[in-house]
């Protein structure tokens, strides 16, 4: 089981009924991409989909930043979730380049309690470009 991070905190994750960017002419509403995958095959289809997951492989690998904020620039304005072991660090980055929530798994959540995220969920306090200009 995954949990969901949102600015509010955890709560257990649902059953989405997804297809992948191969499947998408088959999509029910929400499609998995992965940190590959070119947003801009969307393109005049992203206001039939009310959710996009995209997967981090790992904290690490940040190119599913990149596809979010992508994504919000063509005009997306449904649910955009990170899933993967995104870490509780990471999350004001993803709330700012316009990611909804995080899916993490269960074990990720239990070594970074809800705490952390929460911790981080000011995420418009902590943008040191906004300071800068300040």
């Amino acid at each position: 089981m995954s949990i969901i991070v949102t600015d509010r905190g955890f709560r257990p994750s649902e059953a989405v009924n997804s297809v992948t960017l191969a499947d998408l002419s088959q999509h029910q509403g929400s499609v998995d991409l992965a940190h590959t995958d070119d947003p801009a095959l969307l393109e005049g289809q992203l206001d039939q989909i009310t959710l996009i997951r995209i997967s981090f492989p790992a904290f690490s690998d940040g190119r599913a930043f990149t596809i979010a904020r992508r994504l919000r620039m063509m005009g997306y304005t449904g649910e955009l979730r990170a899933t993967g072991p995104v870490i509780a660090d990471q999350y004001a980055m993803a709330r700012r380049v316009g990611f909804d929530s995080v899916e993490i798994p269960e074990e990720l959540a239990q070594r970074q309690p809800e705490e952390q995220w929460i911790f981080r969920a000011n995420w418009k306090a902590h943008d040191y470009q906004s300071r800068l200009r300040a």
